[in-house]
């Protein structure tokens, strides 16, 4: 997930006792730790939190609908990242806990996600890493089709509470090659998304230390995303960073693109910031240099992977967007028209695309916001980019930062 608040407070000291049990993530392998290679303070502090949730969970949500507490994230399988300090090490990513609740989905999270997010932020500033709180449900999982986010939830977690048989049934979101290769362009959704977020933030004349650590973070995912991406669309994806950094290596070996070896090299730096992260201490041009090249890099590929997956010979980012083609044919048309009819509300808006998923509309407008237009190489009508952006997003913003900010409004709801 797209991380937006600076790094927080000191984590609490307070353990509740409680069971924490973990569940096998590949064969016989057990998941034992939160990160490969924190110190013994870094694993009893993030033991301490998931103790803590634990507890304060199960004074929520009442016993007899409760099912299971996951840990899923980097730190629920065992990869999470280190933040070396002086005081010592630190947790630096997200901890994304699912809780699994018994009965309708929907009716589950009108119910208890407003108390679950009270619990988040008063949790995020004892923890002092952002603690974010999923409602599922076993019958939900059963009934999935396989996609990256359930798949990385399911291969690899750290069981908190519950009986460890009960997603038993859920063995087919395990498949990776089951993973469909839309799924590879979402996340490069997602990834560039916070390279559009950073390159706002490089506009300014000066940064703080919290916005240089947005922008380098960013950075640093998509530099990971990019190989991800590519791994995916070949089937080859896996839970584990450290083996899909080893299955990209074996892949790039044996493929002969243009840019296997900035995507070998930079998936690298991507591994490397996220099992030990670091605030950056770059400046301004330091930092919009290393942007511009991995947004660069991000549209090779990008491109490479649309026109795989569509069967299409995109020449530019602008071709792409202004193209009629259905960049989510594979998705049902009629729960297309009622996404799109929650979304927009008006029928005006949807015109001739009305039965194409309103994720497409973030494709066409990321496309035009991060790779078109001044210094990326494409000097299209600006008039005509802002006309087709406002009718993208359904908005009636005209400068760059309003058209941002109904970029990221409707990203957040089809991300």
């Amino acid at each position: 997930m797209l991380r937006l608040g600076p790094a927080l407070r000191s984590p609490s000291q307070d353990p509740l006792p409680i069971e924490c049990v973990t569940l096998p993530s590949r064969g016989s392998t057990r998941v034992a730790r939160f990160t490969r290679d924190g110190s013994d303070a870094l694993e009893q502090t993030l033991e301490r939190v998931c103790q803590e949730v634990c507890a304060r969970i199960q004074q929520i949500v009442p016993s007899h609908r409760l099912e299971a507490i996951l840990l899923g994230g980097g730190y629920g399988r065992g990869e999470g990242g280190v933040l070396r300090t002086p005081v010592g090490d630190r947790p630096y990513n997200d901890l994304e806990y699912y809780v699994c609740v018994r009965g309708d989905r929907f009716f589950s999270r009108r119910r208890w996600q407003s108390q679950l997010h009270d619990l988040a932020a008063e949790m995020t500033t004892r923890a002092g890493i952002d603690v974010e709180f999923q409602v599922v449900s076993r019958d939900s999982l059963c009934r999935s089709r396989v996609n990256m986010f359930y798949y990385d939830l399911i291969a690899g977690h750290r069981w908190i509470w519950g009986d460890r048989t009960l997603l038993g049934a859920c063995g087919h979101l395990r498949s990776a090659r089951a993973i469909p290769a839309l799924e590879a362009t979402r996340l490069l959704m997602n990834r560039c998304t916070g390279l559009l977020l950073a390159r706002q933030k490089l506009q300014r004349t000066c940064l703080d230390a919290d916005d240089a650590d947005f922008i380098g973070r960013n950075i640093a995912k998509a530099q990971l995303a990019l190989g991800d991406a590519v791994l995916t669309a070949f089937g080859e994806y896996d839970w584990s960073c450290l083996e899909r950094a080893t299955r990209l290596k074996r892949l790039l070996a044996c493929r002969n693109f243009p840019w296997s070896n900035a995507v070998g090299h930079h998936h690298a730096a991507g591994l490397k910031f996220k099992l030990h992260p670091r605030r950056t201490m770059a400046g301004l041009r330091a930092l919009d240099e290393r942007h511009a090249e991995i947004t660069a890099l991000a549209r090779e590929v990008w491109l490479w992977l649309e026109n795989r997956r569509l069967g299409q010979n995109f020449r530019s980012p602008r071709e792409y967007a202004f193209s009629s083609v259905n960049k989510c044919p594979k998705t049902p048309a009629w729960r297309n028209c009622l996404l799109n009819l929650h979304a927009f509300r008006s029928p005006v808006f949807l015109g001739n695309t009305a039965h194409h998923h309103p994720r497409e509309r973030l494709f066409h407008a990321l496309a035009v916001l991060l790779w078109c237009g001044k210094g990326t190489g494409e000097r299209g009508p600006a008039n005509d980019d802002v006309r087709f952006l406002r009718t993208c997003l359904c908005t009636a913003a005209c400068d760059r930062d309003g058209l941002v900010e109904a970029y990221v409004k409707l990203w957040k709801r089809f991300q």
